[in-house]
């Protein structure tokens, strides 16, 4: 016998709002749900149950949160124990109270492999039935069912008896729909011994396979079968207008706060064929975060809307977090690479997995982006395997984007990039099975924004040549790339499209400009209208070097060359010694760095006079705090310190000049050059001097180090100074490079080591020190 710990729905959910007044506030936040589950689940755990119970789930979203907090235990505990699933239908809909159908609750729960998976509470066993079987016929793990004694009366109370309760039950047994059974509200001993009887009849069901597919889901699921003789037919339109970079008007709704604007924008969308819904807020005037959380908590109070699968873009992985955990469907998240090495790639997608979510990868690497089918088929492949084999993806929920890159820019080398892409389609496929493709597919025409006709042509043909090598799915405008079919593109100017798509000739660009010069902009590609047309029609150049008809640039090459080798970059510039120094060090030993220089000032108890002294006797400005000038009033203290760490073992000191910038420096009135000169190349002659004493009394001690310190100003260039001004900034860019320069200069002038660029808190202030 087992002890299975119930773990309830709560009395809250995370996709519905307590308030009419307000369908984007909910009673609790995802975060509260999962520390909520994973303390009950603890203690439990402890308790010694032998499974968990998931049990009468309204919401799937509380569900989801539930599996994170276990699959959070398990790993903490390290060990795993099985997990049961059950869902509730709340009337004859088969829909759950947030608005799910049973088979869009297990898309969403699939990736999470439960030991078991059924339905419980809400209905009678006779009209359970139906859902029960659908589960059972889609669910690769076991099923169950523990319905009611019927419904209830008026009282509330349940009059069905135990043997006409397990009649009810029967059919599930003949059909071959469960593998254990229960009872919910109104059973009791005696319905459970009725059942028993009932079911010793019959054997359990059969666990089969089921058809190796991406399952997705909204309210409703959305199960990709790709038709491999016709991609094109079952390509999935993923509608850009919800993106801030697809749509003006959606960012201006956004910005200005007018979600109204915006949730009509995803309606029509859904009208007008999108199969998934793309969300992103990556924009520097827009809080993100809470962007994303009103935004999509307002789509899923919409059943209209929120029946189809949201893919949670971003390039800000906080942000792809914020939108899984307010989607009770199965989503997309787009995107993650291998841009920031391996070990960052696994740990998102690990997350990801965990909220059960399909991903996009793009075919970026530490070396950058992929342009070449070469290097796109290898980042791909690469990425595959650790998806697929270190973190446990399905196959099937792995999507690449390979970059689609534009054409017809003018530049030669960006002419095979579509033709790159398509035959990079069909090798990942070929190399990574199960794999979809998708991009974005406005970014083909990029070159040709404003001029409808002929951006929406290549659109339209792209997909048909991308669809025949193995496309799956795009970004797209999905009410244009329906009404744009391929057959029924001009003639004239299609055969112009691909002569740029498929490299067809050397000035293919410069004809395509002539042409779409002869269009009216505003026209579309189906019923094209020209400026000004003569009687003998547009003037265009001839081909130069065309290539012949019969040619197929998308045929796969029979025999590849080999990869050439390339000699490794070499940096002309005369290295200082220290770095021979240094390397041999570190690959040695663990080196040591000195400790604080400010909590050691503190210890001497300074006063004013002390930073004064006589050079800045008759200073207009405070001067106490500003440990940088004890260089130049107390370097007797300064030096004291630097003795005590190299004694103590330090391998590198850093120079006393953590503020030492005309940034910071200005607090006191101090920015002047001069000033700021003296403050880091006395510093720097200072820590050489203490070295050179420490090694003359110590000479068997091997080689010290003076590092410049160069700390991150009192300034940031990513934050704006102002909440009622974000876009803002207390300085420029320009000015922070300036200031560390005129550092950087004078510690080097001082004799340091090595620069030591320290305590940043905003990167971009480091980029500046290091440019």
């Amino acid at each position: 016998r087992f002890v299975a710990g119930a773990i309830g729905p709560t009395n809250k959910t995370l996709s519905v709002s307590p308030s009419v007044e307000n369908p984007a506030f909910r009673g609790i936040t995802y975060d509260e749900v999962v520390d909520a589950y994973y303390k009950q689940a603890g203690a439990l755990l402890d308790g010694g149950v032998d499974l968990f119970f998931v049990e009468t789930i309204f919401d799937t979203l509380n569900a989801k949160a539930a599996v994170y907090a276990l699959e959070e235990l398990f790993k903490d505990r390290n060990i795993r124990i099985p997990v049961f699933i059950s869902g509730t239908i709340v009337d004859m809909s088969g829909r759950t109270l947030s608005g799910q159908t049973n088979e869009a609750f297990w898309n969403s729960l699939r990736q999470a492999k439960p030991f078991a998976v059924g339905l419980n509470c809400a209905l009678g066993a006779k009209d359970m039935i139906g859902y029960i079987a659908n589960l059972s016929s889609c669910c690769d793990c076991y099923v169950f069912c523990y319905p009611n004694a019927g419904l209830p009366n008026a009282m509330g109370g349940y009059d069905q008896k135990g043997p006409e309760m397990a009649e009810e039950i029967r059919p599930f047994c003949e059909q071959g729909l469960v593998n254990a059974i229960g009872g919910c509200c109104g059973t009791s001993p005696d319905h459970i011994s009725a059942i028993r009887s009932m079911s010793s009849e019959y054997p359990p069901r059969e666990v089969k396979a089921v058809e190796p597919i991406m399952r997705l889901s909204g309210l409703e699921p959305l199960n990709y079968r790709p038709d491999p003789s016709n991609m094109r037919r079952t390509f999935l339109n993923i509608g850009e207008r919800c993106n801030v970079a697809g749509s003006i008007l959606f960012k201006k709704s956004i910005v200005n706060g007018d979600y109204d604007t915006a949730l009509n924008i995803a309606l029509k969308q859904v009208e007008h064929g999108a199969d998934v819904l793309d969300l992103n807020m990556d924009d520097g005037l827009i809080d993100g975060v809470n962007a994303m959380t009103k935004f999509v908590n307002l789509l899923v109070s919409d059943p209209s809307i929120s029946r189809v699968p949201f893919m949670v873009d971003s390039s800000k992985f906080q942000i792809v977090e914020t939108g899984l955990k307010c989607c009770q469907g199965k989503c997309i998240v787009n995107s993650i690479s291998l841009k920031e090495g391996e070990e960052k790639f696994r740990h998102q997608a690990s997350i990801i997995r965990q909220h059960g979510a399909a991903v996009v990868v793009m075919a970026f690497d530490e070396l950058g982006q992929a342009a070449s089918c070469e290097d796109k088929v290898r980042i791909c492949s690469r990425a595959y395997r650790i998806l697929v084999e270190d973190v446990g993806f399905d196959p099937q929920d792995v999507i690449f984007d390979p970059n689609i890159l534009t054409v017809g820019t003018g530049m030669a080398e960006h002419n095979n990039y579509a033709v790159d892409f398509f035959r990079a389609v069909r090798e990942i496929k070929r190399l990574c099975p199960g794999s979809k493709i998708s991009g974005g597919v406005s970014n083909i025409a990029f070159s040709f924004r404003g001029n409808e006709p002929v951006r929406r042509a290549f659109h339209s043909a792209f997909l048909h040549h991308a669809c025949k090598c193995g496309m799956d799915m795009g970004i797209v405008n999905a009410q244009q790339v329906i009404e744009d079919k391929y057959e029924n593109i001009d003639k004239v100017l299609l055969k112009h499209v691909e002569d740029v798509l498929l490299n067809r000739s050397e000035n293919a660009t410069e004809k395509m400009l002539e042409y779409a010069a002869t269009l009216d902009p505003k026209s579309s590609p189906i019923n094209l209208r020209r400026l000004n047309q003569e009687d003998n029609g547009p003037s265009v150049s001839p081909k130069i070097n065309p290539v012949s008809s019969d040619f197929d640039p998308l045929k796969p090459d029979e025999n590849l060359p080999p990869v050439p080798e390339f000699l490794p970059f070499v940096d002309k510039m005369q290295q200082s010694d220290a770095f021979k120094s240094l390397d041999k060090l570190f690959k040695s030993r663990i080196a040591l760095i000195d400790g604080a220089m400010g909590t050691m000032i503190q210890r001497y108890k300074l006063q004013e006079d002390d930073f004064r002294a006589e050079r800045y006797k008759n200073h207009s400005h405070e001067l106490k705090g500003n440990n940088d000038i004890l260089v130049l009033t107390r370097p007797d203290v300064i030096d004291a310190i630097h003795t005590a760490y190299l004694e103590g073992g330090a391998d590198i000191i850093e120079t006393n000049t953590f503020n030492g910038t005309w940034i910071s420096q200005s607090d006191y009135e101090l920015q002047a050059d001069e000033e700021v000169y003296a403050i880091n190349k006395t510093a720097a002659e200072l820590a050489k001097k203490s070295v050179d004493k420490f090694l003359v009394a110590n000479p068997d001690a091997g080689p010290r180090f003076v590092a410049g310190a160069i700390g991150p100003t009192n300034k940031t260039l990513s934050v704006s100074p102002s909440v009622e001004n974000p876009a803002f900034r207390g300085i420029t860019y320009d000015e922070v490079v300036d200031a560390y320069y005129k550092q950087a200069g004078a510690l080097l002038d001082g004799g340091v080591d090595l620069f030591f660029v320290e305590t940043i808190f905003d990167t971009l202030n480091a980029k500046a020190a290091v440019y």
